[in-house]
Order: structure tokens, then C-alpha cells, then sequence
């Protein structure tokens, strides 16, 4: 048992390493290029939950190449509800990832972990992601695609292989979550190659301040922005003090 503590530890460890240096290579963003596709489906599966629970109901979700996407409610509601669907994406992308982190600690519980989150990207893919208004079935195919990746994740890879998977995407929801809201911060929001003023932040300072001035929008992209750093933080400090709580305790004695 000490032992496989002390695996989980240099997992999650390589896996955060492997993350951050990727990032800092001028190569790195083609290789994480599924990753944000995936942070993306993340992120638009968050807003779809909250429009569930907030009775506005999920119509469908589309999902660019550019790893942009859009999520379609079919009622309007008041403004609480809206809010809610609003902050949904940028404060669901990260605690995905943290769930995924603190869950999935033996290889065990990564697949387990995997395979339900290989299930519900393919349900999504099935009845929810649609192709886009222009004919486009990229986002249907790439979240089956990657239903299906990580699917033979969790049943093939071996044990050690299996957690580092799961870390490792674990790992780029948190970072993508902090990436992706830099770019609220800008004037001017793109899907799909075309400029939309409407971000969620502008969403969120309209449906809390009425008004979509730059002071409101920065306002609710920081508190995301803080959100997300701790949200990675407990996540870590949850997984890694759990795992380094057990490698401490001594070895039993035998007779």
C-alpha cells in the first residue's frame, strides 16, 4: 500500500509537470489541442447542467474547431437563473478537473473514473452536441472521438499509465479553466472565428450590475480567475496531503 501511495504522489506530480512545460513550448498547444477541445466540453457541459437545474432546459451544444463552443437554452429566465448559467462554465471547467483529481487516486478508481466520464461524453455526443448551423459535424465526432480515447484509457493502458491519464486530465481542466478566462479580459470575445461581445462575463455584469461596461465584466472575470486558482489549489492539497498521509504511517511489524 505504501507503495502505491507513494506512485500516486509521483504521478500526479509528472502529470502537473508534464502539463505546465507543455504549455511553455512553442510546439506545446498542437499537443494539448485535444485537451482544450475537451476543457471545452467541460465547460459547455457545465452551462448545459445549470440550465437543467435551472428549468431554462439544455436545447443543444455546439462545438467549434477553434476549441470555442456555445450552449443553447430553450426558455429564457430571470435574471438569478441566467446568472447562474453564465458563471456555470468558468467555475464548473475547474471543479470537473478537481473532482477528477481528488477521485482517482489507485488505478482502480481512474478507471471507474474514466468510464463514466467516457459515458457521458458519448451520451452528449449522441443528444446534445449537434453540428453547427452550417452543416460542420466536427463536434459530434470529435466529442465521440474523444469518448472513445478515453475509453481505451481506462481499459487498456496499464495501472500506473491509467492514473497519470487521469491526472493529467484532471490537470489540463484546471489549467485551460485559468487560460480560457484571460481572455475575458479583452474587448472583444471570437467563436468560431467571428466576434461576439456577448462572453459569459458580460452575461454575468448584466444579469447582476445591468450593465456590460468593461468595470463588470473584469469584475466577474476576476472572481473567476480566483475561483479557479483555488478550487486547483484545494484539489491538490486534498490529493497530495491524502496520499502523503499514508506513505508517512509506518510499515506494520510482524511477529
Amino acid at each position: 500500500m505504501r507503495r502505491d501511495d507513494r506512485a500516486e504522489l509521483r504521478t500526479l506530480a509528472f502529470a502537473l509537470l508534464v502539463s505546465l512545460v507543455l504549455w511553455n513550448l512553442p510546439f506545446g498547444g498542437g499537443i494539448l489541442y485535444p485537451f482544450k477541445l475537451l476543457a471545452t466540453w467541460f465547460h459547455e457541459m457545465s452551462h448545459g447542467l445549470i440550465m437543467i437545474l435551472t428549468g431554462a432546459q439544455l436545447d443543444h451544444v455546439l462545438i467549434y474547431r477553434d476549441t470555442s463552443g456555445l450552449s443553447y437554452a430553450v426558455w429564457a429566465i430571470e435574471p438569478v437563473g441566467t446568472a447562474a448559467i453564465a458563471a456555470a462554465g468558468y467555475m464548473g471547467t475547474p471543479l470537473w478537473g478537481a473532482v477528477l483529481l481528488v477521485t482517482t487516486p489507485t488505478a482502480q478508481s481512474a478507471r471507474r473514473a474514466l468510464l463514466v466520464m467516457a459515458a457521458l461524453m458519448l451520451a452528449t455526443a449522441m443528444f446534445v452536441v449537434t453540428p453547427t448551423p452550417e452543416g460542420d459535424h466536427f463536434g459530434v465526432y470529435v466529442t465521440m472521438g474523444m469518448g472513445f480515447s478515453v475509453v481505451a484509457c481506462a481499459m487498456f493502458l496499464p495501472a500506473r499509465v491509467r492514473v497519470f491519464c487521469a491526472h493529467f486530465i484532471a490537470a489540463q481542466a484546471c489549467i485551460n479553466a485559468l487560460l480560457d478566462i484571460r481572455v475575458l479580459f479583452r474587448p472583444m470575445q471570437v467563436v468560431n472565428g467571428v466576434i461576439a461581445g456577448n462572453s459569459d462575463a458580460s452575461a454575468m455584469a448584466d444579469a447582476t450590475f445591468g450593465t456590460r461596461a468593461p468595470w463588470a465584466v473584469w469584475f466577474w472575470a476576476s472572481v473567476w480567475l480566483a475561483w479557479s486558482l483555488a478550487v486547483l489549489f484545494v484539489a491538490l492539497r486534498v490529493s497530495g496531503s491524502r496520499a502523503s498521509k499514508r506513505v508517512a504511517q509506518p510499515a506494520p511489524t510482524t511477529a
